[in-house]
């Protein structure tokens, strides 16, 4: 055991291949994001002792790990949505800290798009029937219905337009046109996405993630590894979790989710403010989680999102630089888009991004970002703070 906790670094990231993946299994897409990912580090697989992995196979992650040809000595499987790949790896940043692991991976994969496409996943079905949810299955709202209600008392209590809304899906198809893994680069306007199909009010189709196949993989290790790596490190400077509730009636206030405490805990154990960020890398399955989430971090005040998405604020070049491959809106949107963050926010700190890299109004690269997943219908939020140097 160290004597002191270790510093953790993100030493290697990758994606597998992305958007439309017909020909290959979620398991291929695990192990070619791994590959790649290890790749980028320049470390030999024989040193990774550590495995994150949810939403595939019966004993997940055991099952990953076989695939992988991987015999881990820490594992997590902790699935908690969207979010369970922040939480994960502020499980693993403090396992690795504490000497309970030294070189962790973090892989993801699915063929969403491809199983609908193909017949071999016909429906969305209930998340369950037992416990908690009993009580609401049977009102038959549906995932989007319960973000949409979300969306509504917001635009009740505080103002907030549709137009405000639709900001955030068109920003971040903007971002989207100059990053060639995107699936979705052309332009859309306000007017395009309030005047789609309604899926549930107020929500239009481009109010909604895109569904695609992909995978990706970040790979976290301790600060002695480092001087042997590939790249140069991007460090995790501080973490936060928190579950909310499952069922909307336990729920204490649908403008607030579980950011405003993960994110805050982040923030304070990172030792920077909201204000010091240079890009936020923030779950996007519906605009409105965009919205409310700067509001949770800190970002703007309480019942100002509408007004902070204006005006350009998310673009690559504007205030605050959100989502800035196009996020699941635009880039990519295969299930549990968690992992897809901290891969985003380390390439562009790294410098890696290509033509849709941020920089600094001075020039400088970028050198503090935020990711900030979201799971469920807000019950859970994880959030990480990087920093590059």
């Amino acid at each position: 055991m160290p004597s002191t906790p270790r510093k953790v670094a993100v030493v290697g990231m990758s994606l597998s291949d992305c958007g439309r993946v017909d020909g290959l299994t979620p398991y291929a897409l695990h192990a070619q994001a791994a590959r790649r990912a290890l790749a980028d580090s320049g470390l030999h697989r024989s040193v990774v002792d550590g495995l994150a992995s949810a939403g595939l196979g019966t004993f997940a992650p055991a099952e990953v790990a076989e695939y992988l040809g991987l015999r881990p000595l820490w594992v997590d499987s902790t699935a908690v949505g969207g979010a369970s790949w922040e939480v994960m790896a502020a499980h693993a940043a403090d396992a690795v800290a504490a000497g309970h692991a030294n070189v962790v991976l973090l892989v993801y994969g699915s063929t969403a798009r491809a199983d609908i496409k193909a017949g071999r996943r016909t429906s969305d079905l209930s998340f369950g029937t037992r416990g908690p949810l009993q009580f609401e299955v049977p009102y038959g709202h549906t995932l989007v219905a319960k973000y949409a209600m979300a969306a509504r008392r917001h635009m009740h209590r505080y103002g907030t337009t549709l137009e405000q809304l639709a900001q955030v899906a068109v920003q971040a198809r903007a971002n989207a046109a100059a990053n060639e893994d995107a699936m979705f680069r052309e332009p859309i306007t306000v007017d395009d996405v309030l005047d789609g199909p309604v899926i549930a009010d107020p929500f239009t189709r481009l109010h909604c993630c895109i569904r695609s196949d992909g995978g990706c993989a970040v790979l976290l290790a301790a600060e002695e590894y480092v001087p042997d790596t590939a790249k140069d490190p991007v460090w995790i400077l501080g973490t936060g979790e928190h579950v909310s509730h499952t069922t909307m009636s336990e729920w204490d206030d649908f403008t607030v989710s579980p950011a405003a405490v993960s994110g805050r805990l982040a923030f304070e154990r990172a030792g920077v403010r909201p204000g010091e960020i240079d890009i936020a890398e923030i779950y996007d399955a519906f605009t409105y989680m965009t919205l409310v989430t700067l509001e949770d971090l800190g970002f703007c005040a309480k019942g100002e999102g509408g007004a902070f998405v204006e005006q350009g604020r998310l673009l690559r070049d504007g205030g605050l630089p959100v989502n800035t491959d196009g996020g699941g809106l635009s880039a990519c949107h295969p299930g549990m888009r968690g992992l897809f963050l901290l891969v985003e926010a380390v390439r562009q700190l790294r410098g890696e991004a290509g033509a849709h890299q941020v920089r600094r109004p001075d020039g400088r690269l970028p050198a503090l970002a935020v990711a900030s997943g979201t799971g469920g219908w807000f019950c859970s939020s994880g959030t990480v703070v990087l920093g590059r140097g």
